[in-house]
């Protein structure tokens, strides 16, 4: 199984960018999905996920928009109006079938290798 996540790169405060993760080796149609983020010297922390529903970290809801295509086995994220405080190395993730806590890394098996996002001021 592996994540392959794109699309990093640097943008203004203010600009957008489209991560995508592609998936291969099973399909995760029935499992969580998400995106997580590590800025220098933070913890990795849960920034959006999708199974059934969305969920967000508050610090990105209202600018930031996940979305998968199963049938292409790709999720996306759409970061909107992005900060200087939203770079940051992003991973994708995804849960085994019948994993549960959504907002918790240790819930996600299976993660993509990290994509940078820098955001200059």
């Amino acid at each position: 199984v592996q994540l392959q996540a794109s699309g990093g790169g640097l943008v203004q405060a203010g600009g957008s960018l489209r991560l995508s993760c592609a998936a291969s080796g099973r399909t995760f149609s029935n499992s969580a999905m998400g995106w997580f983020r590590q800025a220098p010297g933070k913890e990795r922390e849960f920034v959006a996920a999708s199974r059934y529903s969305t969920y967000y970290a508050e610090s990105v809801k209202g600018r930031f928009a996940i979305a998968r295509d199963n049938a292409k086995n790709m999720m996306y994220l759409q970061m909107n109006s992005l900060k200087p405080e939203d770079t940051a190395v992003y991973y994708c993730a995804a849960q085994q079938e019948g994993a549960t806590r959504i907002y918790s890394e240790s819930s996600y098996a299976y993660w993509g290798q990290g994509t940078q996002v820098t955001v200059s001021s």
